[in-house]
């Protein structure tokens, strides 16, 4: 099939990467000139295992293409995602002005019937409104269809391309049996691909990642529980997760939550209930991680003293998770902080993070680049490890 990808950010580029590596023409969009001459010469500009070879090999094979041509990469294709961001807005709900941007135009640019597929993290209602949008801008037939994905930053390629199930949300038929063939490849092992209607489907995005930071607010509540009265929470851990109900995953207690998701899409979600639900519940979830983040530097003020000058200390991880470079939101940042502001001079190593820490903490933290640091020659330094599992 040929397909159009506007947006290259996290979710378009492995989208539309993916999509070519299983044999379809992929022609992906940016407005961002040095993206797209990065993604040209074969590179890119975000870190995820496997992307970077999945890239060059269909940018030779041609399957794969860039530009910042809109109107010629929707007239070429039959299925039109957007993949383009929908950041936070002051009051925590997630704003949709670069989707219906885009959504009117693709209308403009397009010379026959499309299927306009969402990609981006929209709320509740977002692809009704796309419609009414596209429907006032255009004479030619068009369906529109919600189809959320459900990928893991480190592990984004495996995940796209071995789906734990697809959602599509729709009321057109034809459009529905399109993106089946289409996903058809993704799911030959026999996990589902669930059909819904489009508020649904953008429904599920969000609850998907409010129950999985829900389970990560929890465990940490309980670890400072634990502290406090004396149990074991990795033994505590191990006896909750053996529970089918409750499941191994997603509760192991750490410094809190970050990325570009979790944060994101409960605040969106509380932002989305008012003002008549109250969110009680996600607004804990929100405020326990918020909460989290400063514990640790708490109790490394607590063991050494308020003022931390004279002290170094070693950071390892900086990245909101491992196996990739995304800093937003990431917990490393409230710590590092923290400790800089209590006078601690800090040495950090990531395997991935540091030019993207470098924009954050410029040249007040050292980088290390290799998976050693160093001790000065009247000072031991004082390790502590950032927490990998989260």
């Amino acid at each position: 099939m040929n397909l159009a990808v506007i947006g290259t950010g996290y979710v378009g580029l492995v989208a539309g990467t993916c999509f070519a590596e299983s044999g379809n023409d992929v022609m992906c969009v940016d407005i961002d000139e040095a993206k797209i001459a990065t993604l040209k010469s074969g590179s890119v500009p975000i870190y995820e295992p496997g992307l970077e070879e999945l890239v060059r090999r269909n940018v030779k094979e041609q399957r794969l293409a860039f530009t910042m041509d809109l109107a010629a990469a929707v007239r070429q294709a039959s299925i039109v995602f957007i993949a383009v961001g929908t950041p936070q807005r002051e009051d925590g709900g997630a704003n949709t002005k670069q989707v219906l941007t885009t959504a009117e135009a693709i209308a403009l640019a397009m010379d026959g019937p499309k299927v306009i597929v969402t990609k981006s993290t929209v709320p509740v209602g977002t692809a009704d409104e796309i419609r009414r949008l596209m429907a006032a801008t255009t004479q030619h037939a068009f369906s529109v269809v919600s189809n959320p994905e459900f990928m893991k930053e480190g592990a984004a390629v495996e995940d796209f391309m071995k789906p734990d199930r697809v959602v599509l949300g729709g009321e057109d038929p034809g459009a529905i049996d399109l993106l089946r063939e289409l996903y058809e490849p993704f799911v030959r092992t026999g996990n589902p691909i669930l059909v819904m209607d489009a508020r649904s489907a953008e429904m599920s995005k969000y609850a998907a990642n409010a129950i999985l930071a829900t389970k990560i607010s929890f465990i940490n509540e309980v670890a400072n529980l634990c502290e406090k009265v004396g149990a074991d929470i990795n033994e505590v851990r191990r006896a909750i997760g053996l529970d089918r109900r409750v499941g191994p995953h997603f509760i192991f207690p750490g410094a809190g939550y970050g990325g570009s998701c979790f944060p994101k899409d409960v605040r969106a979600m509380i932002a989305m209930g008012e003002p008549d639900l109250g969110m009680d519940l996600l607004r804990a979830v929100d405020r326990v991680n918020e909460r989290q983040k400063s514990l640790l530097a708490d109790k490394v003020k607590r063991h050494f003293g308020p003022d931390l000058s004279g002290r170094t200390f070693a950071v390892w991880g900086l990245a909101f998770k491992p196996r990739t470079d995304d800093m937003r939101d990431a917990p490393s940042i409230t710590v590092v902080e923290s400790l800089l502001r209590a006078g601690a001079r800090l040495q950090a190593y990531d395997q991935e993070a540091v030019a993207e820490a470098e924009k954050i903490f410029g040249s007040r933290i050292r980088y290390e680049r290799e998976f050693r640091l160093h001790e000065t020659a009247h000072e031991k330094p004082c390790h502590f490890r950032w927490p990998q599992h989260l």
